[in-house]
């Protein structure tokens, strides 16, 4: 039986004083890639960082890999946080530091402390992503595709179940968001469930795939794969 990852029931996600998501409900399984499609504004990064623990839900059910966030200790977000990988559109990077510096900085937080193992998992994940030359570069000497890729590396540094992607090809030019679709596509076959939320139709059809639509405050599962 495949496993539910998330799971959201009758939830209330506060956007702003003036704007709520209401009976927000849906799953997300081990072997999930969903998109989550809405317009600018109505609430799509809100959901990711309330998966992430970084929104608190008001009120209904939502339970994020076995942890229940109404009831989670502040204290344990962080760990439910290391089993998770989020990307992000603007990258996020440290600028004053070095790629390898910037996976070694996540590591270290999430309680790596051996050398080697760490220069280690930070190789591996570059490799994956196809950015090991850039080892010893800084953040602003990339483009904008690689900067994601090495965004992309970053998450998957604690070999998450889940990642979430909040607008990946937002910021990228269409042959560059090829292949960082490309990319995101091997790693759930790899074993990642991905929720990636995204305006970007033309992606959407060429890699059509299950997607949830916000619309009037709510939240609706579309019937076909293709959104044009």
């Amino acid at each position: 039986m495949k496993k539910k990852l998330v799971v959201f029931e009758n939830a209330f996600i506060e956007i702003n004083e003036t704007k709520t998501l209401e009976n927000l409900s849906f799953e997300i399984f081990e072997d999930d890639f969903i998109y989550l499609i809405g317009k600018t504004g109505s609430g799509k990064s809100s959901i990711l960082r309330t998966i992430y623990s970084d929104i608190k839900l008001k009120t209904g059910n939502c339970t994020v890999l076995d942890d229940d966030l109404v009831k989670i200790q502040r204290k344990k977000i962080p760990l439910l946080r290391r089993k998770i990988g989020m990307i992000f559109q603007d990258f996020k990077l440290l600028p004053d530091r070095s790629v390898a510096k910037n996976l070694e900085f996540v590591l270290r937080a999430t309680d790596w402390n051996k050398k080697k193992l760490i220069d280690d998992r930070v190789y591996e994940v570059l490799e994956k992503v196809g950015m090991r030359e850039c080892l010893n570069r800084m953040p602003h000497q990339l483009s904008g595709g690689e900067q994601q890729r090495i965004a992309i590396a970053r998450a998957l540094l604690n070999k998450p179940k889940l990642i979430l992607a909040d607008e990946p090809t937002g910021n990228l030019d269409p042959q560059t968001s090829t292949e960082i679709m490309n990319l995101l596509n091997d790693i759930h076959k790899e074993g990642s469930a991905i929720f990636m939320a995204t305006h970007d139709y033309n992606t959407i059809n060429k890699y059509p795939k299950p997607t949830l639509r916000i619309e009037n405050n709510r939240l609706f599962q579309l019937k076909s794969k293709s959104i044009i």
